[in-house]
């Protein structure tokens, strides 16, 4: 067989025990065995996904055991920028939800994030908050994420029997519990994580066009070298968090 047609022929192959596998193990050609290591190193990858999913989803899967069903995983993005909202997402689940490679949207590329939003918009149920640079100033980023997220719960197109929060609680009616580093052990605040982020870099390239010279597209708000250098130009603009360092030693505001 041509190299290209065993590669092929592996794309639709997922066990190793495979007889082709065996006889391809005793194929001395480079080419061969180049493509053999590949397909294997892809397994590989794909079984620790496939582990380290299930390994997120013991949250969800001790809590299913009491009896509950509809799971809100909660997170937010945007607590650090000098720029811009934070947003909250709140996320539920189907049991059977299953997504190898899921993770804390930090832990992922640009390219990983869309492509999980878009599955996680089409299989979950999904709820998303905002708390603007405005709401940031009055009453203090800790405060603002509460509010975006209880916003987010509030969009949610169904009530939870149980909230799962990275690291945080909320005056909201359901049982709850806050995990330290929730985004990288909870299945569902890990979805969470995902489409908050992805729903405020896509908010910060719209304010990009509104507000041009900063560079919102690229840093999203955050504090880059470039985004400090444009705030000395320019000087702040209205989604600006005037209560944040240095904007607040920048009174004036550029309309």
């Amino acid at each position: 067989m041509k190299i290209s047609d065993i590669e092929a022929r592996l794309s639709e192959m997922t066990n190793p025990s495979d007889p082709f596998v065996k006889k391809l193990r005793r194929d001395e050609r480079k080419g061969a065995q180049k493509a053999l290591e590949k397909w294997m190193r892809k397994l590989e990858k794909e079984r620790e996904q496939l582990e380290k999913f299930r390994e997120m989803a013991r949250f969800e899967d001790a809590l299913r055991s009491h009896g509950c069903r509809l799971i809100a995983g909660i997170d937010e993005a945007g607590r650090g920028p000098l720029a811009g909202p934070v947003v909250a997402a709140c996320v539920i689940l189907p049991e059977d939800f299953c997504l190898p490679g899921l993770n804390d949207s930090k832990q992922l590329s640009e390219k990983q994030r869309e492509a999980f939003f878009a599955h996680i918009q089409e299989e979950a149920l999904v709820g998303v908050g905002f708390a603007s640079a405005e709401e940031i100033d009055r009453m203090n980023i800790y405060e603002a994420a509460k509010k975006a997220m209880l916003a987010a719960l509030g969009h949610l197109p169904a009530s939870p029997d149980h909230l799962l929060i990275d690291a945080m609680e909320i005056p909201a009616p359901y049982p709850q519990t806050s995990i330290v580093k929730g985004d990288a052990k909870s299945i569902s605040i890990a979805a969470a994580s995902v489409v908050a982020k992805v729903t405020r870099d896509r908010y910060m390239q719209e304010m990009d066009e509104k507000y041009p010279g900063y560079g919102f597209a690229i840093h999203k708000g955050y504090g880059t070298k470039k985004h400090l250098e444009a705030l000395m130009k320019l000087g702040p603009c209205p989604i600006h968090r005037k209560s944040f360092a240095p904007i607040k030693d920048r009174p004036a505001i550029r309309r």
